[in-house]
């Protein structure tokens, strides 16, 4: 029987990765910044896993690091090698999951920006994904590793946004969560991908999404025990202590 493409989760199709570069402007963010500033400490080469549309990917190219990145969708894979190609790189980017990624050569650091992880939405494969992270780091190297706040998990209500595309179509954006797992800190939503041109709806994407957020002293033990040692966390894009209530932690742990 042929399989039900809608049960996918975490497509991200062709108008869902255009929305993503819209509203995620390169170098806007404040994580590029402060991941910038942390690799001007570490030489070596760099992978970013679930790469996207390169809005990480493409600024530590043009701060000389050596990057690779791997993403499962093709419409975001094919935005990033167009961006790279017009700024005249080329990295080695390709198709590839969470799961089964595998790589020849070892790297000296790992980046996993915020919103990534948490798309793993299973908690044993999200283990065995830290466990290959590990595999893939030379001896010393580190994985830098962002995720939202435990409390994201009691996020209701929709999210009703929009945008001009650089052609002047609208694009919305309906999305809502569909259900909650609270013993697996799971949930599950469906968002609604619009382009309008001249008043008439002429594309439209629903995108199925899932995720499995974590909570500090949890996703430290997953670390550990994934082989990590040296794990420490900071808050907000910010060094020093970790502040009260921080919206984004930032894990840096280096393979034990």
């Amino acid at each position: 029987m042929p399989s039900n493409s809608f049960t996918r989760v975490n497509r991200y199709g062709a108008l869902c990765a255009e929305v993503y570069d819209t509203d995620k402007p390169f170098g806007a963010l404040a994580d590029t910044a402060f991941h910038l500033a942390r690799l001007a400490e570490i030489e070596g080469p760099v992978l970013e896993p679930a790469c996207g549309t390169g809005r990480g990917l493409v600024p530590m190219l043009e701060a000389g690091h050596d990057v690779t990145g791997f993403d499962a969708s093709p419409d975001m894979l094919a935005r990033c090698r167009a961006r790279c190609a017009d700024r005249g790189f080329s990295p080695d980017l390709s198709q590839q999951r969470f799961e089964d990624f595998s790589y020849d050569r070892r790297f000296a650091v790992i980046i996993v920006p915020v919103g990534t992880f948490t798309l793993i939405d299973d908690f044993a494969t999200a283990m065995a994904v830290l466990r290959r992270f590990h595999a893939h780091l030379a001896p010393g190297g580190v994985v830098i590793l962002d995720l939202d706040r435990l409390a994201n998990l009691a996020a209701d209500g929709e999210d009703r946004r929009s945008w001009t595309a650089e052609n002047g179509d609208l694009l919305t954006v309906v999305g809502h969560i569909t259900r909650t797992d609270w013993l697996a800190q799971r949930t599950e939503s469906r968002t609604r991908y619009e382009r309008w041109r001249d008043h008439k709806l002429v594309d439209c994407e629903l995108e199925p999404m899932a995720a499995r957020h974590w909570g500090l002293e949890e996703f430290k033990l997953a670390l550990g025990a994934a082989g990590f040692v040296d794990i420490s966390v900071t808050g907000d894009y910010q060094r020093g202590p970790l502040r009260a209530h921080p919206r984004t932690l930032t894990f840096e742990a280096r393979r034990g």
